[in-house]
């Protein structure tokens, strides 16, 4: 078996595209890799193949990031023939020999239909992903409902409970800071775990400006008074406007106000002209999940992400 990016055989990039995908996960086209090539966000050197000993291409996985990401952020496709007796043994060869390359375990991000359980045959292939993800230290497992908004869902009014408006970096940096405590959010408990609040708020900060979206997007939400509510971070990804960061101070929570600062996300890229609006939730955090319902967003696949454990 041969495990080989696309760096060392310049017909190694079309063989990756033109791949044929014979399992139950949906699998992007070759016009779509061509399209994310294009846009530096999949590269040569993080498409990787497995090849028997005639040649054939038994599997593929794709790493992806940012257009200016220095390492890949996610594994965004793994592929096994489904003739393969070991599809285990190739895909944990292959993950392998991109590690090793990357110097880093990149997540696994996995997108299935909301309906995925009940259906035998996707279970099967979520079986041999997870322990290949066991198999190359990508053994921590947390599942996310991918939601989103379009026109014919409608655009929210305003209650007035609320009042957004700007505001500096520092009054943003406290902001995330108070959202932070008791967060249901995974990756925020993890983060907390390791690092203090207020260098975690001024890495979420980094990471929204780094984003697609704008800076001058963001709100504050206060009560009548000026009482800090939460904050609201529309923000973008390279493919549709997104919800971002939302949040409620602990001391307001229970009130129902994240259904506001939620609305004001939504008028606001409604407002912008976007006919579709995505965001991501755990499926742990129930309130949020709860607030999206409520606000007519749709459940459209459940991502299970595959990582390796944080440090203690």
């Amino acid at each position: 078996m041969r495990f080989f990016s696309a760096t060392v055989d310049p017909t190694a990039l079309d063989r990756a595209a033109a791949y044929p995908a014979d399992g139950p996960v949906a699998a992007l086209t070759a016009e779509k890799i061509r399209e994310e090539v294009d846009a530096n966000r999949f590269r040569p050197e993080w498409i990787w193949l497995a090849e028997d000993e005639g040649g054939e291409v038994l599997a593929r996985a794709l790493w992806w990031g940012r257009a200016d990401s220095e390492r890949p952020i996610a594994l965004d496709c793994l592929q096994v023939r489904s003739g393969v007796a070991d599809p285990v043994a190739v895909a944990a060869g292959l993950l392998e020999a991109g590690h090793a390359a990357f110097g880093a375990r990149p997540l696994y991000n996995l997108s299935l239909p909301a309906d995925w359980t009940s259906r035998s045959e996707l279970t099967e292939a979520v079986a041999w992903r997870r322990e290949t993800g066991l198999r190359t230290g990508l053994s921590r497992e947390i599942q996310r409902l991918r939601y989103e908004w379009t026109r014919a869902a409608g655009v929210p009014e305003a209650s007035g409970r609320l009042t957004f408006r700007e505001g500096g970096d520092e009054e943003f940096l406290d902001a995330f800071v108070r959202v932070s405590a008791g967060s249901l959010d995974e990756a925020t408990r993890d983060e907390l775990r390791t690092k203090d609040a207020r260098q975690l708020a001024q890495e979420d900060m980094e990471f929204y400006l780094d984003c697609p979206g704008e800076r001058s997007w963001w709100r504050l939400a206060e009560l009548p008074d000026g009482t800090l509510a939460g904050l609201a971070v529309p923000s973008a990804t390279p493919y549709n406007r997104n919800v971002g960061c939302l949040g409620v101070v602990p001391e307001q929570r229970g009130k129902g106000l994240i259904d506001e600062i939620l609305g004001e996300i939504t008028r606001f890229h409604a407002s912008e002209g976007a006919e579709r609006i995505t965001a991501t939730t755990d499926t742990t955090n129930v309130p949020m999940a709860a607030a999206f319902d409520r606000a007519n967003y749709e459940v459209t696949e459940i991502r299970v992400i595959l990582e390796a454990p944080r440090a203690a």
